[in-house]
């Protein structure tokens, strides 16, 4: 599991390669949460997630819920088609947006 996190103004800039199952979860989210002290728009770039477990959308939906009580955003960019499929059937995918690209995905949250 790699995490690697920047602050750019308000936006906390998140990338993430590995699985995010119930073992990397808890520290996906300590690191993120940490970051979030700087900012309250969330960008994670999940290009190099290829599973997300069931802890991983709880993970999930904890940050938003967190950024949300600040009032900020939550984009998630670069979804892997099978990612979205699981987040769409559990209903996940209506508290997040998502981006294709980088780009596409700060200025979503601008």
């Amino acid at each position: 599991m790699i995490i690697e996190t920047k602050v750019e103004g308000a936006n906390v800039i998140a990338t993430v390669s590995g699985d995010i199952d119930g073992k990397t979860a808890p520290q996906v989210q300590s690191e993120l949460l940490a970051a979030l002290q700087a900012g309250n728009r969330l960008l994670v770039d999940m290009n190099g997630v290829s599973y997300l477990s069931s802890a991983g959308l709880r993970m999930l939906l904890l940050l938003y819920r967190q950024v949300a009580s600040k009032k900020g955003k939550v984009v998630l960019v670069s979804v892997s088609e099978e990612i979205r499929d699981t987040m769409s059937m559990t209903g996940f995918i209506n508290f997040f947006t998502l981006a294709e690209t980088r780009e596409a995905g700060l200025a979503a949250l601008a």
